[in-house]
């Protein structure tokens, strides 16, 4: 198993001193970050679809083992609700394969007040291309039935395991052959950090579920003071101790993180 670890974007001005030196222009942001990090979790396209040419600069802008997640655009998932699908999944489609090879898996973060709808989700489901990875992130315990389930299995979709307050929100289905996990927060002090228990734990469910040959993606979404960058590189340091095999984290934050990544490592 590969644990492909990241963060849920990288444009946070706190992130200075933690990830980006002073001096660092935002500019160049997302070549550190992509010097430090092998994949990111995009956010943007959720808020506001980047044009083709934006997508584009990105891949351009970053390594050739880089991966960046893209997050659906909140028309269809919030607005629409799933419904008529066909259209705007096209228009991601379109925009995301600017990124070419960098383009990872599809993240569709479901509103909490969408009840479970399994011939909405597989009419969705259906609109992507075999090739492209799409992971579903229900947020109403209806979605947790052995039809979804069966739902998502067919259109080999992963569910994307989350976790909220270093718990669990989701079930730990494995559906396809790979894997997504979403780290919102931890309960570690300062907030919204995670302790090196909770993470142990989560290291020992990502091994003990997925074999060596699957991909399994580790996004931290706590971004606030660098916590997504300070828990990603200790999360990478567990994995690696219980023989994980992970890519590249920084060798440290801190004041003056170093601009040299942590090898991957088996």
């Amino acid at each position: 198993m590969t644990l492909h670890i990241g963060t849920s974007g990288w444009q946070y001005r706190d992130w200075r001193g933690v990830l980006y030196p002073d001096g660092c222009p935002q500019r160049l942001w997302l070549e550190h970050y992509a010097a430090n990090f092998a994949t990111v979790e995009n956010n943007n396209a959720f808020y506001r679809l980047p044009a083709r040419e934006t997508f584009a600069a990105w891949r351009d802008r970053t390594p050739a083992d880089f991966v960046i997640a893209v997050k659906a655009s909140r028309f269809l998932t919030h607005m629409k609700r799933l419904r008529d699908p066909g259209e705007p999944v096209a228009r991601l489609l379109r925009h995301a394969e600017g990124l070419g090879p960098r383009l990872g898996p599809v993240l569709l973060q479901l509103p909490g007040t969408l009840r479970a709808d399994p011939g909405l989700l597989d009419t969705c489901l259906r609109c992507f291309p075999a090739d492209i990875r799409v992971a579903v992130e229900p947020r109403h315990d209806s979605w947790w039935s052995p039809r979804i389930r069966g739902v998502l299995e067919d259109n080999r979709a992963a569910l994307c395991w989350a976790d909220a307050g270093s718990r669990p929100v989701t079930p730990r289905w494995r559906t396809t052959g790979w894997g997504y996990l979403r780290l919102h927060r931890g309960r570690a002090r300062p907030p919204p950090r995670y302790g090196a228990r909770a993470l142990r734990t989560w290291a020992g469910r990502l091994t003990g579920t997925w074999s060596e040959d699957d991909d399994v993606f580790v996004f931290f979404n706590n971004d606030p003071g660098g916590a997504a960058v300070r828990d990603a590189v200790a999360f990478a340091a567990i994995a690696t101790d219980i023989g994980a095999t992970v890519t590249r984290t920084p060798a440290t934050t801190g004041s003056a993180p170093s601009t040299r990544p942590r090898a991957e490592t088996s």
